[in-house]
């Protein structure tokens, strides 16, 4: 696929990292990844951010390009699929030879990519991650995109159904693995709605055994 329209970094890093996720993830997967990086970028810019200057612009694409790796087969392991993916950017960044401060960050903006009120509080680099992800699956906050952006971008990287495929992706995840997808959480809310089943209470999640007893005679406020 020719992306030279398109402004992605062209280092031999972002380069590695761009073919690994192409090889491990689903093609509707990696062109939401890959897109993730144009739209974060685009709202950095709405915000007066300025790639390498304001930001490191291989670290943003670094996130964003590895940011769905744990919903491809090599990345899938025994957590969340956010954690999964953070684990294997990392390891895939350390065999690459890249400084342990700069795996930490695309560490941290993988696995923060679905907890926005969280993400973007951090640096530039882990913000945009999470708000780059996001607008790819909802143009939402008010953000007017140039015209014609759009059109240019789904011409190179076509959406390819992007939100059932993640959908998809996420609840076969959770139904192989259960434990990947605890309450509470976005895999967990995803495999309740396919499955129609219900969420345990607080109560019921405090008191099951083992627990300490913290609702035995325990009298409440009136």
């Amino acid at each position: 696929m020719d992306y030279d329209p398109l402004p992605f970094p062209r280092t031999d890093l972002a380069l590695s990292a761009m073919r690994h996720a192409r090889d491990i993830e689903p093609p509707a997967i990696f062109n939401h990844s890959m897109r993730s990086y144009l739209y974060g970028r685009f709202l950095g810019e709405e915000q007066g951010r300025r790639p390498d200057v304001d930001y490191d612009d291989e670290l943003l694409f670094l996130g964003c390009v590895l940011h769905d790796a744990g919903l491809g087969d090599q990345g899938d392991s025994e957590h969340p699929f956010d954690i999964d993916g953070a684990d294997h950017a990392a390891r895939f960044l350390t065999d690459q030879g890249i400084a342990d401060e700069r795996v930490e960050i695309v560490w941290d903006a993988i696995a923060l990519h679905l907890h926005p009120d969280i993400a973007l509080r951090k640096r530039p680099e882990i913000a945009l991650v999470s708000a780059g992800s996001g607008f790819d699956l909802g143009p939402h906050g008010g953000h007017t995109l140039p015209t014609g952006y759009a059109d240019r971008i789904h011409a190179v990287l076509p959406r390819l159904h992007a939100a059932a495929a993640l959908y998809d992706t996420i609840v076969g995840q959770a139904l192989a693995k259960p434990h990947k997808a605890p309450p509470f959480t976005m895999p967990g809310e995803l495999l309740r709605q396919h499955t129609g089943q219900d969420w345990p209470t607080w109560r019921q999640l405090m008191t099951q055994p083992p627990s300490w007893g913290d609702y035995d005679g325990y009298q409440p406020r009136t």
